[in-house]
């Protein structure tokens, strides 16, 4: 790492992943809590981290992580996005590998509203003829 600390935000759906990135040995904090024990689901610990994978920095710097909102997916997503901000800001040539993989990507894709006079965002009444 070129810089000591690094800070990224990641979002996805609701949620909000403030990463912070420092030389170390591998260590995942995220709120305060290890990372095993925070996201005990295997695929998810799994995609938080393929950025660090990817890059051959996962034993090499440390992560901090706060995380609010959403849930546990949607949790991991932004921090994925996190951690990928955050090294392409310490090392922009990591930034074509990141992007080639989708990991600099937002996914835009968030909850649509419900509207007036329906039950849901897109569901009907139920329609009588007569």
């Amino acid at each position: 790492m070129t810089q000591a600390k690094v800070y990224a935000t990641g979002k996805r759906k609701t949620s909000i992943a403030r990463v912070f990135v420092t030389p170390g040995s591998g260590r995942i904090l995220v709120n305060g809590r290890d990372f095993e024990e925070y996201f005990p689901v295997l695929a998810l610990r799994a995609a938080a981290v393929q950025p660090l994978v990817l890059t051959g920095k996962r034993q090499s710097v440390d992560v901090d992580v706060n995380v609010s909102g959403g849930g546990p997916a949607s949790q991991a997503d932004s921090l994925k996005y996190g951690i990928a901000k955050a090294l392409q800001i310490d090392n922009p040539e990591l930034r074509s590998m990141l992007k080639r993989a989708g990991y600099l990507t937002r996914d835009a894709r968030v909850k649509e509203r419900k509207k007036y006079g329906r039950p849901g965002a897109r569901k009907r009444f139920q329609f009588s003829k007569r």
